[in-house]
């Protein structure tokens, strides 16, 4: 846990832009990680000295043989992170649009048979597979989640597994409930029936919350929107294994080694992303001895998964002489108070208040948080809980306890007065 290190949180806390202000409100705490995280300094600095270099890639001169340096780089940083020897890294406009292009080509180039997901994931990967199954001509089955739990297994899964299961989509965490899910568990139940089946995971809102391994998980495919994990807004990275990546897909004409990127890409994306790489080597370096790159990453991700899990613990269950969420009247906490699979995030309740009003209220007390509604986005997990909407209060590891004090007094406040 980064607090078991003196002075390593508020160093942590340092190197964030606007950790504990707004620059349109001024003061805050940002508990709205889940939406978008803080962005790393470093990634300011990055992407304003690359938005003036006015050189591409595949050009005969030393400024695009040196932007081309720093791709490279960015895609073997990749490596280490994700900790894949195999395979592609590839960088496009958005998460939701990778997730596109992937389920695409998964679909239109494998034979007839079914595409199999689950009602926990996002509408990116959903729409995405409900679409091209569609055209492709294939079943769309979804399997249904757990209500009680907020996530889904490998039991729910395995019933609408069939030997003709041609394309799967699974969600690493769900970005409403903050549950994670057992990729690997699920990915081996369905290689066990369909052992070629192309298996694509949504690990958008698991990225920053550490304890990623595609080496580990078997499947074909996965995809992160920086933004979520320190970065910045603008592109989205994926990863193909070879089988996924030797599909047919969208590409320019006669270019060399059908390429899934289309156009010139952003340099400074790449760039960005080598930022957070060094970063969690920084970070993980206060927890291993070790040298390795790969080691320090690690250490990285259980840190910030230990600290996560405290801080989540405290909002919960309440820390100091505080009450926490599941002690205050009227609040209601979603898929259970000693939940495992949570990933710094808690969607609550409170009787009589809208979640809107909720969040106007933390708001007012200088807590940011957001409302999930049951819409096109959240729907498929609010719906069947009977909730029109709910508050979300997600956390990340530069937040402290701290803070978490902070938010259990104004949902005191809110409560008392609703």
């Amino acid at each position: 846990m980064l607090t078991s290190k003196p002075g390593l949180l508020e160093e942590v806390r340092s190197r964030f832009a606007h950790v504990d202000s707004c620059p349109f409100t001024g003061e805050r705490i940002f508990f709205e990680n889940a939406g978008g995280a803080l962005t790393l300094n470093s990634v300011v600095e990055t992407s304003a000295r690359f938005a003036a270099i006015p050189d591409n890639q595949g050009r005969d001169n030393p400024a695009s043989k040196a932007l081309q340096a720093i791709i490279d780089r960015a895609k073997d940083d990749m490596r280490v992170f994700f900790n894949a020897p195999g395979g592609a890294f590839f960088v496009g406009e958005s998460g939701t649009e990778l997730l596109f292009r992937l389920i695409s080509a998964a679909c239109l180039g494998t034979g007839p048979g079914r595409v199999l997901g689950s009602t926990l994931e996002h509408p990116a990967s959903r729409s995405a597979a409900a679409r091209w199954a569609e055209v492709a001509g294939k079943a769309h089955v979804l399997v249904a989640h757990d209500d009680a739990t907020g996530s889904v297994d490998a039991a729910r899964y395995a019933p609408e597994i069939t030997p003709d299961t041609r394309v799967a989509t699974i969600i690493h965490t769900s970005p409403v409930t903050g549950m994670g899910v057992d990729v690997a568990a699920i990915a081996a139940a369905i290689r066990a029936v369909a052992p070629d089946c192309v298996i694509v995971v949504d690990g958008i809102q698991h990225a920053a919350h550490g304890r990623l391994d595609l080496s580990a998980y078997g499947v074909d495919g996965y995809v992160v929107s920086p933004y979520k994990m320190f970065s910045r807004h603008g592109y989205g990275v994926a990863w193909v294994s070879e089988r996924l990546a030797a599909l047919p897909h969208d590409h320019l004409m006669d270019a060399p080694g059908e390429p899934w990127e289309l156009g010139t890409r952003d340099t400074g994306a790449y760039a960005t992303f080598s930022d957070v790489v060094a970063y969690l080597e920084w970070l993980g370096a206060h927890f291993t001895t070790q040298t390795d790159r790969r080691a320090r990453i690690v250490a990285a991700g259980e840190a910030i998964h230990a600290h996560e899990a405290r801080l989540t613990e405290a909002m919960i269950h309440g820390t100091g002489n505080l009450p926490g969420l599941k002690d205050l009247p009227g609040v209601g906490v979603l898929n259970g108070v000693d939940n495992p699979r949570r990933e710094g995030l808690v969607s609550l309740t409170v009787d009589g208040m809208a979640a809107p009003d909720v969040v106007a209220a933390l708001r007012e007390r200088g807590v940011r948080t957001h409302t999930r509604k049951a819409d096109h986005y959240s729907g498929n997990i609010l719906v069947p809980l009977g909730l029109s909407s709910c508050v979300r209060v997600s956390l990340c590891h530069y937040n402290d306890e701290t803070e978490v004090a902070r938010f259990l007094t104004a949902m005191r406040e809110i409560v008392e007065g609703a």
